[in-house]
């Protein structure tokens, strides 16, 4: 994804020459890639970023020097692999990589670039808010992006990938431990993106999905709110009527009717006309 990003075949080029190999094959294995993956790289002119990641975090060579082969005297400093064959982590730290990927690499790229929404995010690297949405939901590790947020930022690349860095802070530490979630904040009945915190799980109840779980904030009280729940049943909900948000009461009626208390009163209506947008599994009201 870096725009200074060299051809393909230099990059294999320099990717062998870390690990020490000669060919194609030999790179593949080192990799822990299928053996034609690399010949199809060169066809298709893009080597994929995780590829990339991967071989600097095994051999230690310099992640800009693969990149765009620019860092002078960067192929003194690169740990060759002995005998073409990649070091005993190596699928050790790819299966790392790839489990991290979806919600976790995301915070970890926003975080790094002192962003709070993944907004600012996109709009940063042209990436729609849909593309962000996806590696999200399919819990996918984007490794261009990786790339391209440790030579923007110098961010660790270990951390950016895997989550995992020596000589952790306090702050790092906490963070490491503790659930990341988005924050949102309920405002004239939108719901808009406000940066991200950290929640202890003890407060969380069994069986939330905490890769779904939002804190919601409006002017008087806050929510942890499991978003994409659908099966709506007796409790409390965040709905959208007459495109509309807010928090309330639900209590399900015969003949399909919903009885909904909020803070300005109550009605009944018909479940079809009420759009769920998430299950309310802990209330935090405010003293003042």
């Amino acid at each position: 994804m870096p725009e200074t990003k060299d051809s393909a075949a230099h990059i294999v080029e320099r990717l062998s020459s870390s690990y020490g190999v000669t060919s194609q094959r030999a790179l593949a294995s080192c990799l822990d890639v299928p053996s034609n993956n690399v010949s199809a790289w060169l066809q298709r002119e893009s080597v994929p970023g995780n590829a990339i990641i991967k071989c600097a975090l095994d051999t230690g060579a310099d992640l800009k020097w693969l990149v765009t082969g620019e860092v002078a005297f960067a192929k003194k400093e690169i740990h060759t692999v002995t005998n073409g064959v990649s070091s005993s982590s190596g699928n050790v730290l790819l299966q790392k990589m790839l489990s991290t990927g979806g919600r976790a690499v995301l915070n970890r790229i926003i975080e790094a670039y002192g962003f709070k929404t993944q907004k600012e995010l996109g709009e940063h690297l042209n990436i729609s808010s849909g593309t962000i949405s996806t590696w999200v939901r399919r819990e996918y590790f984007p490794g261009d992006v990786v790339i391209t947020c440790a030579l923007d930022t110098g961010a660790s690349l270990e951390w950016l990938a895997t989550g995992e860095m020596k000589g952790y802070s306090l702050e790092e530490t906490v963070s490491q431990a503790l659930p990341m979630i988005s924050k949102k904040i309920l405002l004239a009945g939108k719901l808009d993106d406000d940066g991200f915190c950290y929640i202890d799980q003890s407060f969380v109840p069994d069986g939330v999905n905490l890769k779904n779980l939002n804190f919601v904030r409006s002017a008087k009280s806050s929510w942890l709110i499991e978003m994409d729940v659908s099966e709506l049943s007796n409790g409390s909900w965040l709905l959208d009527i007459d495109g509309t948000l807010d928090v309330y009461a639900v209590s399900k009626r015969p003949g399909n009717k919903l009885r909904i208390i909020g803070h300005d009163g109550e009605f009944e209506c018909l479940t079809n006309e009420v759009t769920v947008k998430g299950l309310v599994v802990v209330i935090l009201n405010y003293a003042i």
